[in-house]
């Protein structure tokens, strides 16, 4: 990871302690998972959930004789990354042999790349509430996966599944550009966003196919940079937050007590919600890495990479870009609707033809705040897209009121349907007779004359008759209607 620093101290992010200002320095290794249906050097298969073992080949099980050959839909697809990055595409990289020994990596070194990677630097835009932030990416190379260690299936004995042994990883490293927990949880769900929209990872952190090695150091204030700890394999952007928030705090005690910080790897521990050491720190060197015999450089023309850039998708800066100025859309609600594909797409769907802020406002507000508290996504939403369209053009034609359409949303969610024959069939009209509606006007008006004297003078108590007149309507009266005709009957100009 380079240590060139980049950006300017901001007060508004340091740390206090007992002796003054503190300021995190933090850089993210993401390990994000290809999407391929088979491992980066062999045809084994990449299905999540099989047995233990089931997805080995003789080259996973690094079996004598065996060479590794590659896959290339996963150049391909570590090729598109580097484009939604805004990266530079190197056309020539080289594999190397990264060499550590542990049960799980059965050829006793790990196929990745070093000084020679496929992908070189790129950025990544944060918009956080109060600024714009680019984070810079280093490098983006493509490596195999280890095996996954059991220790806890039997007392005295520990199993070696090699399932995703040879899976194919991008590994995309940021520059030291972070400065605060929030904005590195805000890089992880952004990179996982683009990662998605790409299709070349689906993001499952749950599943480990996208996972963060956490770097964190403090310093003064746009002093040198201090001693990192690495903090492996966090598997959720929430655990990313607290695991920074105590690591920093856990360093800054040590140095204010007169101590140092030890260069070391550590694990985050979420029942403890604390960090905790697990070996010292390695270097490049100690992996002795150097180009990988068994394959060729890695090399293609421009062609093919401007082919790749030809078919990509709207990436989420570009497409909340378009939401705000075509739509009319504010920043804020445009981002809540960009940071999944199918939901921006769930939101033009209902938006084609629309008031898009009316739309947007329901997909936001009604759709998505059910989803939500009912543990729904968008592809599990019991109202589709043309049922809520349908809700919005009653609305709009004044056919219900905003009152009535959330009853009605309420039948839809639950019950299924089409919005108008519901409508039509349950008598939920609005009201528009203005003779109907003058009718009940009358009737609460003259059975309340000092209310509505107090009316007269304080207009701002007009809400109590038009709760009144919309009650007795069983909320059907078109409410701008009622609300002229009480100012008319009562005499407020």
């Amino acid at each position: 990871m380079s240590l060139v620093d980049t950006r300017t101290p901001d007060p508004k992010k340091f740390i206090k302690g007992a002796m003054g200002d503190w300021e995190m320095v933090i850089g993210l290794e993401v390990h994000a998972q290809v999407t391929s249906n088979s491992k980066l050097f062999s045809g084994a298969s990449t299905e999540f959930g099989n047995a233990p073992n089931d997805n080995v080949s003789l080259v996973d099980a690094a079996m004598p004789g065996m060479l590794p050959v590659i896959n290339e839909e996963c150049v391909r697809q570590a090729v598109r990354t580097g484009l939604g990055l805004k990266a530079e595409i190197n056309l020539k990289s080289v594999f190397d042999r990264k060499n550590y020994f542990y049960p799980d990596l059965p050829q006793g070194y790990q196929i990745s790349q070093f000084k020679q990677p496929i992908v070189g630097e790129g950025i990544v835009y944060l918009d956080m509430p109060d600024e714009r932030v680019e984070v810079g990416v280093e490098r983006l190379h493509l490596e195999q996966d280890a095996g996954k260690s059991m220790h806890d299936q039997h007392p005295t004995m520990s199993f070696v599944d090699l399932n995703r042994s040879g899976v194919a990883l991008m590994e995309i490293v940021s520059k030291p550009d972070i400065r605060s927990s929030d904005e590195a949880k805000a890089y992880l769900t952004k990179l996982r966003t683009i990662l998605r929209y790409l299709g070349t990872c689906d993001g499952n952190m749950e599943q480990g196919s996208m996972r963060a090695d956490i770097n964190v150091s403090v310093r003064k204030p746009g002093g040198d940079f201090g001693t990192r700890c690495e903090i492996k394999n966090v598997n959720s952007i929430r655990f990313a937050g607290q695991a920074i928030e105590y690591e920093a705090r856990r360093q800054i005690g040590i140095l204010e007590d007169g101590g140092s910080i030890d260069q070391e790897t550590r694990l985050f521990d979420p029942g403890r919600g604390e960090t905790r050491s697990m070996r010292s720190k390695e270097e490049a060197h100690d992996y002795r890495y150097f180009p990988d015999p068994d394959l060729l450089p890695l090399v293609f023309d421009q062609a093919f990479v401007d082919d790749l850039a030809s078919h990509l998708p709207e990436l989420p800066d570009d497409k909340k870009a378009r939401f705000v100025a075509d739509f009319g859309l504010s920043a804020y609600d445009a981002d809540i609707l960009v940071a999944e594909k199918i939901s921006a797409d769930f939101f033009e769907a209902v938006a084609k033809g629309r008031d898009a802020k009316l739309s947007a406002n329901w997909v936001i507000n009604e759709l998505f705040g059910r989803l939500n508290k009912e543990g729904h996504d968008v592809t599990t939403s019991p109202v589709s897209a043309d049922q809520l369209g349908g809700i919005i053009d009653l609305i709009v034609a004044g056919e219900i009121s905003g009152k009535i359409a959330k009853d009605l949303f309420e039948i839809v969610w639950s019950e299924g349907g089409d919005p108008a024959a519901i409508v039509e069939t349950r008598g939920m009209k609005q009201v528009t007779d203005l003779g109907a509606i003058e009718a009940i006007v009358n009737e609460i008006v003259e059975a309340n004359p000092e209310k509505a004297e107090q009316a007269r003078e304080k207009p701002g108590l007009l809400g109590w008759f038009v709760g009144q007149v919309m009650k007795a309507s069983q909320g059907k009266a078109n409410p701008k209607a009622v609300n002229d005709l009480l100012r008319k009957k009562i005499g407020i100009d």
